[in-house]
This record gives C-alpha cells, sequence and structure tokens, in this order.
C-alpha cells in the first residue's frame, strides 16, 4: 500500500486566483504529489469568469464549479446541492481519496459528506484555531464535529492546531496528524546585498482584520517611531481595519514613516520583504502562520505575538515573541533592533531550506493517504451510530442530514448510472521546456 499511487480530489472554497496561507499549501502540496507519481485534482467555486475546467503547472487540472462565493469567499451551504457534481467529478477522474482543507470552507464540508455517502476515504486537514466561547466559535465547532464523524484521517499544522481540533471534533487523538506548513525557498531570497542599518525598516504583511492583530498595530506603531526615529514601517494588506490605520498615520502625522501599500499580489511578497529588516505578526490567533516562514526565508528577524502555534515555527535566536500587548510587543521590536546586527539573511535563508520543505509535508502527507485507505470499510448503520453519538440534538440532525444524503445519492445512481458519466482519458505528459504540459485537453463537459 505504500508505495501505490493515489488519486486524489483536493476541495477547499480557498484557491488561486484568491491568495493565502490555505491557496498556497494547496497549491504547493498538490505539485509536489504530482512530482511523487500521484494524479491531483483540485476542485473550489468560480472566481468572476473564471469557471470550468483549468489547468495549472504539471497539468494540476482545477475544476472552477459554477458557485459563486457567498462571504468571505465561501458558498452559500446548500447540504445537497452540490451531490451531483462533487459525484459527476469523482467518477469522471476515478478518485481513490479525497482530501478537504479549512474548517470555515462550506464546500470542503459537504465534499467530504457527499465523499463519505458514497464510501470514500476522506482526509481533512484544519488550517486554523477557534475558540469555545463566541456564537461563531460554537457554531463552527459543531459543524466540525459533524464532519470529522466519519472522517478517515485527519492533518493539522502544528501541535497546538491538534489539541484545539481534538477539543472541538471529539475526534481520537490518534487519528490526528501534525505536518507543518512549509515555504518555497527558491521563492523567498535575501536581497543579494545586505541592506544598510542606518535605517531600520519594518514590515507587516497581514490582512487587516481584528483576528491579525490590526488593532494591536494601531497603538504599537506610533510608540515605536517616538523611541526610535530612525524605524519606518512599511504595511502591506487590505482590510476594514485599514482605515483605523490610515486615521493614526494622520493623528500622528507619521505619513513620511508609516508607507501604506494596500493588497500585495503574492508575486511582489518577497520584494516587500528584502526591502525590510524586521517582519512583524501581530495576530491574535495563528495556527502556524506562513508569512513568518516567508519573511525568515528572505533573512529577516521576526517580531511577532506568542499566540497559538507561533512558537512551533522557528527556532529560538530567529524570532522575538511577546504577548499580544502593545507594551511587550513594543519592547520585542526595541530587543529585535538590538539583535538585527548579528542576523545574517542568508544564514537564515540556508536554515529555512533545511528547516522547511513542501517534498517534506508531500511525503509525510503521503503516510497519512495510505493510512487512510487501510481504514476498515463500514456499513451505513455503523456510520449513522457514529452522527448520533454527536449530541442529544445534534446527533439526530445529523443522523437525518445523512440519510437523506444516502437516499439522494441512491437517486442519482438510478437517474445517471456510473457508466453514463465520461471517464476523463488520462494524459501523458510531455516537457516543453522545464514545463510539464498535458497532451489531452478535455473539454469542460456539462456536470
Amino acid at each position: 500500500m505504500a508505495n501505490e499511487k493515489h488519486r486524489i480530489l483536493m476541495v477547499s472554497d480557498f484557491f488561486y486566483p484568491n491568495f493565502g496561507g490555505v491557496e498556497n499549501h494547496i497549491y504547493y502540496l498538490s505539485q509536489c504529489l504530482l512530482k511523487l507519481g500521484h494524479k491531483v485534482v483540485v476542485m473550489t467555486h468560480a472566481y468572476g469568469s473564471r469557471s470550468g475546467v483549468r489547468y495549472m503547472t504539471n497539468g494540476l487540472k482545477v475544476y472552477y464549479v459554477p458557485w459563486r462565493p457567498f462571504l468571505m469567499q465561501n458558498t452559500l451551504p446548500t447540504f445537497y446541492g452540490t451531490l451531483p457534481i462533487v459525484r459527476t467529478i469523482l467518477i469522471r477522474e476515478k478518485i481513490s481519496l479525497v482530501h478537504g482543507h479549512q474548517a470555515f470552507s462550506t464546500l470542503c464540508h459537504e465534499a467530504l459528506m457527499h465523499a463519505r455517502t458514497m464510501g470514500y476515504k476522506v482526509v481533512f486537514t484544519d488550517h486554523s484555531l477557534y475558540g469555545f466561547a463566541d456564537v461563531g466559535s460554537i457554531h463552527m465547532n459543531k459543524v466540525l464535529q459533524f464532519t470529522l464523524a466519519d472522517v478517515s484521517q485527519a492533518i493539522c499544522v502544528s501541535h497546538t492546531s491538534k489539541e484545539n481540533t481534538v477539543l472541538r471534533s471529539g475526534l481520537p487523538p490518534d487519528k490526528v496528524f501534525v505536518i507543518p506548513n512549509a515555504v518555497d525557498t527558491a521563492m523567498f531570497k535575501p536581497a543579494p546585498e545586505r541592506l544598510q542599518s542606518k535605517e531600520i525598516v519594518i514590515v507587516v504583511l497581514s490582512r487587516l482584520v481584528y483576528r491579525k492583530g490590526a488593532d494591536l498595530l494601531v497603538e504599537v506603531i506610533p510608540e515605536v517611531c517616538q523611541l526610535c526615529p530612525n524605524v519606518r514601517f512599511i504595511v502591506g494588506g487590505d482590510g476594514p481595519k485599514r482605515v483605523r490605520l490610515e486615521e493614526m498615520r494622520e493623528k500622528h502625522s507619521l505619513q513620511d514613516r508609516v508607507e501604506m501599500l494596500g493588497a500585495v499580489p503574492h508575486a511582489r511578497v518577497q520584494s516587500v520583504l528584502i526591502s525590510g529588516h524586521i517582519f512583524l505578526n501581530s495576530s491574535l490567533t495563528e495556527a502556524f502562520c506562513i508569512a513568518i516562514l516567508e519573511a525568515a526565508s528572505c533573512g529577516l528577524l521576526t517580531v511577532s505575538t506568542r499566540v497559538g502555534g507561533v512558537p512551533e515555527v522557528l527556532p529560538e535566536d530567529m524570532v522575538v515573541l511577546a504577548e499580544p500587548d502593545p507594551g511587550d510587543m513594543v519592547q520585542a521590536i526595541k530587543k529585535a533592533i538590538y539583535l538585527l546586527p548579528k542576523i545574517d539573511p542568508q544564514v537564515m535563508h540556508e536554515r529555512m531550506k533545511k528547516l522547511y520543505s513542501w517534498h517534506d509535508v508531500a511525503r509525510r502527507t503521503e503516510i497519512v493517504y495510505d493510512r487512510a485507505l487501510r481504514c476498515s470499510n463500514q456499513n451505513l448503520l455503523e456510520r449513522l451510530s457514529r452522527y448520533l453519538s454527536c449530541g442529544a440534538w445534534a446527533g439526530k440532525l445529523f443522523f437525518l442530514v445523512m440519510i437523506i444524503d444516502f437516499l439522494l445519492w441512491r437517486l442519482l445512481q438510478l437517474l445517471q448510472p456510473e457508466e453514463d458519466i465520461d471517464v476523463v482519458p488520462e494524459y501523458i505528459a510531455s516537457h516543453h521546456g522545464d514545463r510539464e504540459m498535458p497532451q489531452t485537453l478535455n473539454k469542460f463537459e456539462s456536470l
């Protein structure tokens, strides 16, 4: 089983052309799995006019299904609306395993539910941390409990994230694996020449939202500018909290010392990072934080809040941690400025090459896939009993949802037998320069 080549369907609402940690994770993991000889297909929702089937580097096939985002790049929950299209893709591509990403993705939850109904093995990767007290987290945790009640294996990006997921979902800890994110060190390289240190440039690259600690930045930046006259800030990112940062800049007359870049395309992230000395992350909650890896790979010393899985990401001499408190963060930045002369960007980059590799992530994920496929097949009654154990009321609701899903699947089998669904012809990858392109490109048929 260990040498068996898998046929994987990656599912998430979050994928290119949208940019973020989950999107990068799915893309780089898929590329490395393709190089290991597995077949990988991605399923996500349509982005604007991008609908249908697209091919990416090395023949990575992406289904942009004709669903429009409803809230924060998520599709509207339909429960059963995605069943016909998920079933068709699974049969067309002869998929053996479904891998869903991100607890907040509606499409992920629905695809995993349908895949289990049809008897496919499923793996889930959780990329975020959630609380237990606020209304949003309570609802999200119940949804996660429903999805993970019948999942084959789960992956978390840090040990803190694993503890959080196990507590939220009630999943047995032996079913949850910790596989960290990685960084493309070929893309994120330090500047060829070391920056002069007369002026210290602190870079912030983040969505400007509450969870990412944008409110902390509003208090920290003016204080640092007052204490250290040779410090300048570059802030990249957009979001609802951008207005507060703009107001802070006006109030303290810091227009010449705080540069607001707005949204930064991923292709430009490296060029922004290498223009600074220190990377500042002010997140209030974080499962892992790929941005810290990208900054360290570019040779920047990181200052970050000590939250979630962040302390697990870098060795102690590559990061200065602080409590999510303005005073503590200012002290951490002062400490980082003092440490800067000892930092060699090229040495830091070489260390990151050894610490984090997407090929290593892919090989470890391969082991999880092997374990998932070795899981015993359970009949409908055994699976339904697991849903019933999810709570007095919730268990009965989950039980009913799965019964209806099973009946709809049986109805689809009668209306559209598997033999009537065309199987996609296999392509042979041919080399054109450094890029592999599929020789057989099938049309996007109505699903």
